[in-house]
């Protein structure tokens, strides 16, 4: 056995018998027609859509904060969720007694203030006679009538004073500015407010559910093509199968900047009649900016592909080296009579699965390749012959 491994005629066999087996892989290969390699889709016209998303918040129109401009402690509470008020409603009313007290104080001093001018006006009076009849100096009638200008202010001062002590007793009552329906109350009975500089908010009142807004950030790079009046398709998770429409009011230009992205808030107005859509709901939104009716169609899957057997070089064609300098041209790759052929084509919109094409020399029904036939791989694998294993 030694000794036929060691002739030349075994050498020669084994070489001849696998020559042989690659030569009948390769003509199996080579057998197979492209239609079968690839696969194929005809081309067809159709309506495109480009469509920007976002997620946005469902807010009311018209918030309104209520709040306090004096200090107590709640002592009755009129209104809770999602109670409906009307404008001028008592909503909820403080412990008045200090300011009750204060007012009180108040009147007196007002009392005292008229004593006092009383006395001083008297005073002057009774001066001014004896000056005319000069049993007293101009030092002590210009004393008396400025005692009596002195008592005039003093009483000012506490009538302003009872004003002011009014109405803080007045504020202790809190009530609605506004009709609307309440979705926020942060106190409860026996809670202390203080009013400090700023006020602190005890109600949020929404005017008017029956029109509300989608507040949506939008990235920079989709904001250009965004336009007051464009219509709207949103979603909400409470109702996922149902669609809903709106308009874009305005694009606000106050950009917020996070962890280096920009983004622009897009208002939205939306009409909600039955008031399904709830205040704080989180929405899926998506604009269509651009529309395209009966314009030829491409899978995006065939601007991807690339045969793996097709050389580099046989894509150096004018109008290849026209697409590599226009960023809105592609290459696709068409079957005419049994023979792959590259096209340069101009792109337009997308929806992330089909492209417009606006010019290329391909046409409706022509057949362009998405990829590689999975039955066809698989015999090529199999037909391949074995790696030697000595």
């Amino acid at each position: 056995m030694m000794k036929m491994m060691r002739s030349k005629p075994f050498w020669l066999l084994l070489l001849i018998i696998i020559g042989g087996a690659a030569a009948y892989a390769y003509q199996r290969y080579d057998t197979v027609p492209v239609e079968q390699q690839y696969r194929t889709q005809a081309l067809q016209t159709g309506d495109l859509s480009l469509t920007v998303s976002a997620n946005g918040t469902i807010n009311p129109v018209s918030l309104v904060n209520v709040g306090t401009q004096v200090s107590g402690t709640v002592k009755k509470l009129y209104v809770d969720f999602n109670s409906k008020v009307s404008k001028g409603q008592v909503l909820l009313e403080l412990d008045n007694s200090l300011l009750f007290a204060q007012q009180k104080q108040s009147l007196a001093n007002v009392d005292s203030a008229r004593a006092t001018l009383e006395l001083a006006s008297a005073n002057e009076a009774r001066t001014r006679g004896l000056y005319q009849q000069e049993y007293v100096s101009r030092l002590e009638m210009d004393t008396a009538i400025q005692a009596k200008k002195a008592a005039q202010a003093g009483l000012r001062v506490a009538l302003a004073t009872v004003e002011k002590d009014t109405a803080n007793l007045a504020y202790s009552v809190i009530r609605s500015p506004v009709s609307g329906v309440v979705v926020d109350r942060t106190v409860d009975v026996g809670q202390t407010v203080a009013a400090s500089l700023q006020t602190p908010t005890l109600f949020k009142i929404a005017q008017d559910l029956a029109s509300m807004q989608i507040d949506a950030n939008f990235a920079e790079a989709d904001i250009g093509s965004i336009k007051a009046g464009l219509p709207v398709k949103f979603t909400v998770d409470a109702f996922p199968s149902r669609s809903f429409q709106g308009v874009v009011k305005l694009v606000r230009l106050n950009p917020t900047t996070l962890q280096n992205v920009v983004t622009y808030d897009v208002v939205i107005n939306v009409a909600n009649p039955d008031e399904t859509l709830l205040p704080g709901m989180t929405a899926y939104v998506n604009i269509p900016v651009a529309e395209r009716k009966s314009v030829l169609l491409i899978p995006n899957a065939a601007l991807r592909f690339k045969p793996a057997n097709y050389e580099a070089t046989k894509l150096s064609t004018k109008s290849g080296e026209n697409s590599k300098r226009d960023s809105f041209s592609g290459r696709v790759f068409i079957l005419k009579a049994g023979k792959l052929v590259p096209v340069a084509v101009s792109l337009g919109i997308s929806d992330n699965r089909n492209t417009e094409i606006i010019s290329g020399e391909i046409k409706a029904g022509d057949l362009v390749l998405l990829g590689e036939s999975q039955s066809d791989s698989k015999s090529s694998s199999a037909a391949s012959p074995p790696r030697r294993m000595f």
